[in-house]
């Protein structure tokens, strides 16, 4: 039987979170409350969205969960730029994690499309 752990974007959205914890572990502690903060729920929000949606009834219920899993992936590219901005992570993390995050971009995106027409 299926699940969601079953689905490679889950997969890669849970890697991402993992990489998200170890990266956020070395930004300032004054950071705690402020950007470490936020980039971690922003990052379990994705995993954790897809999740939910897979085991609500309907495909309206799946996208909206789906939708809200893109959009805290969005917040993590922005949180991504402010971290490289601020000097927290250096261009080879940046690129590398961002770089991430826009593959689950697509995939999600792709997700979402597939989903719209068995509608």
């Amino acid at each position: 039987m299926n699940t969601f752990r079953d689905l490679l974007i889950w997969q890669k959205s849970m890697a991402l979170v993992t990489e998200i914890y170890q990266l956020a572990s070395s930004f300032p502690k004054e950071e705690i409350y402020g950007l470490t903060s936020q980039i971690r729920r922003s990052s379990i929000s994705i995993p954790s969205n897809i999740a939910e949606g897979y085991g609500r009834n309907g495909n309206n219920d799946y996208l909206r969960f789906l939708n809200i899993s893109i959009s805290s992936l969005f917040e993590i590219q922005t949180q991504l730029e402010i971290s490289f901005n601020l000097k927290y992570i250096n261009e080879i993390q940046f690129h590398k994690i961002n770089g991430e995050s826009k593959e689950i971009e697509r995939m999600l995106g792709s997700f979402i499309r597939k989903i719209k027409e068995r509608n």
